[in-house]
């Protein structure tokens, strides 16, 4: 059964696939298992081209315990400026949930240029988004809200309030693409190596037990080996080979 969380995913992944010209390493790059079954209960994609460098999906599907997930980050090169992009978006137990960002590539405390340019824009979509009736906050600890933007959109929903969120993720997609293709500039002062440097930190801290505690919930379907390969996956700046 399609689910709303699996749409509103698969469309944005798509879009991205299709305007960059990205091509699957795989097919999929891997099955997701489990002892309990010997049927797959999901996979992780991997894309990439010329254009945006690696892009990183992970579904699951386990319609007995009404659970669909699918996540993914479109990862821009190593030494580049701009921002990555990612979409969370789960069904789980009948409730909704979702976070959308942009994830800054330098310190924006520190750089009110780059977030003017690649932030404030999407300020008006941002504060729309939170006016939907039936979305409530996600419980995200500081650490999380920390190492992400202050323009993530993380949310728990109904179903038709989690509709109406579908034009945002088009806004949030739409002013990303253009930034990728357009490029960015790095601030005055940060090198490759340093954007580089900075994004595997970032990575190695966003996806970690530690600070993202869904590792341990799904770790009951994946089994720690599985969970710990796909933490490599995304945390690993290259793209994997076939």
């Amino acid at each position: 059964m399609t689910t709303l969380a699996q749409t509103l995913s698969l469309n944005a992944l798509d879009k991205i696939v299709a305007h960059f010209d990205m091509r699957e390493v795989g097919n999929p790059y891997l099955k997701l298992t489990n002892t309990m079954s010997p049927y797959p209960h999901g996979s992780c994609r991997i894309f990439t081209s010329a254009k945006l460098h690696k892009l990183v999906y992970i579904g699951i599907a386990v319609p007995p315990i009404n659970m669909d997930s699918h996540m993914f980050f479109a990862f821009t090169s190593p030494d580049s400026a701009v921002p990555h992009f990612t979409l969370d978006s789960v069904l789980a137990g009948g409730h909704f949930a979702f976070h959308l960002d942009l994830i800054p590539r330098v310190d924006l405390g520190a750089n009110l240029a780059y977030m003017n340019h690649n932030f404030v824009p999407l300020t008006a979509s941002f504060d729309e988004a939170k006016k939907i009736d039936g979305l409530t906050a996600a419980h995200l600890s500081p650490l999380q809200y920390a190492l992400m933007s202050p323009w993530m959109l993380a949310y728990r929903a109904t179903e038709a309030a989690y509709a109406q969120v579908a034009p945002h993720i088009d806004a949030y997609l739409t002013h990303w693409m253009g930034l990728v293709d357009a490029g960015v500039a790095a601030p005055a002062g940060i090198d490759a190596a340093a954007l580089a440097a900075r994004d595997q930190a970032n990575r190695n801290a966003i996806f970690s037990y530690e600070v993202d505690k869904v590792w341990n919930q799904i770790e009951r379907l994946n089994g720690k080996a599985q969970n710990l390969k796909l933490i490599e996956i995304l945390r690993n700046q290259a793209v994997e080979a076939a």
